[in-house]
């Protein structure tokens, strides 16, 4: 008889532990998340950092500019419940809102996840590893990489502009010919983004042809690009 009892009880524990949530397995997942959201405090990217998501207000994050007016008065506060509900398709959550996101269609998918964001929040989070390197151009690949630590390949020394080319040099004396649609000029002002004066090359694209030039600040663009057909 006790036999038995043991493993009924054993039954009815394993589909709870089965459908719990996985941080490790979360943090994996994560890495998909990461070409717009940051697990670090403060960082903020396409959408807000998520470092102290769990139990907070929605729209609530300091320093982010961009919540949608739908998201600031839903009234939601970030639990377990709400982040599955969001995750699954934030538009049926909160009607109007701004994140493009189809949604995580597995529930243990989004278990895991939520189990990640709420270790992050305990700092007890395993590490979500940033795909990407070095890419195009010798520039950084994807990923939120340091501009601070670009390597020569990826440090730009000059731009020059003659008709519809731009040609970028770059600290490792290096020149690329790029097709001006195919250049796009940013800035990224955190602590992250490159120094003063330093631009960075972000290569982009499937055929390496494309590439972006990130600035510390927009004001930077016009004074460092020179027009010269020499």
């Amino acid at each position: 008889m006790t036999r038995i009892c043991a493993v009924v009880a054993l039954l009815l524990v394993a589909p709870a532990a089965h459908a719990a949530g996985d941080a490790k397995r979360g943090a994996q997942l994560f890495r998909q998340c990461m070409a717009c959201h940051s697990a670090a405090e403060g960082e903020h990217m396409t959408g807000p950092s998520l470092a102290h998501v769990w139990g907070r207000k929605a729209a609530g994050e300091q320093g982010f500019m961009r919540y949608s007016d739908a998201l600031k008065r839903a009234g939601i506060t970030w639990d377990e419940a709400t982040l599955d509900k969001w995750l699954a398709s934030p538009e049926s959550l909160v009607p109007g809102t701004t994140m493009t996101f189809p949604g995580v269609k597995q529930p243990q998918a989004r278990r895991d996840l939520v189990a990640y964001l709420k270790a992050v929040g305990e700092n007890k989070a395993p590490m979500a590893q940033e795909k990407g390197g070095m890419g195009a151009m010798g520039g950084m690949g994807g990923g939120r990489a340091d501009l601070r630590k670009a390597p020569p390949p990826g440090q730009v020394k000059s731009i020059t502009y003659c008709r519809d080319t731009y040609t970028v040099q770059t600290a490792d004396g290096k020149s690329a010919k790029v097709w001006e649609f195919n250049l796009r000029f940013k800035s990224d002002s955190s602590e992250r983004g490159p120094a003063p004066g330093k631009p960075v090359v972000v290569g982009a694209g499937m055929q390496g042809d494309r590439a972006s030039v990130v600035f510390s600040s927009p004001k930077e663009i016009s004074e460092f690009i020179k027009s010269s057909c020499s």
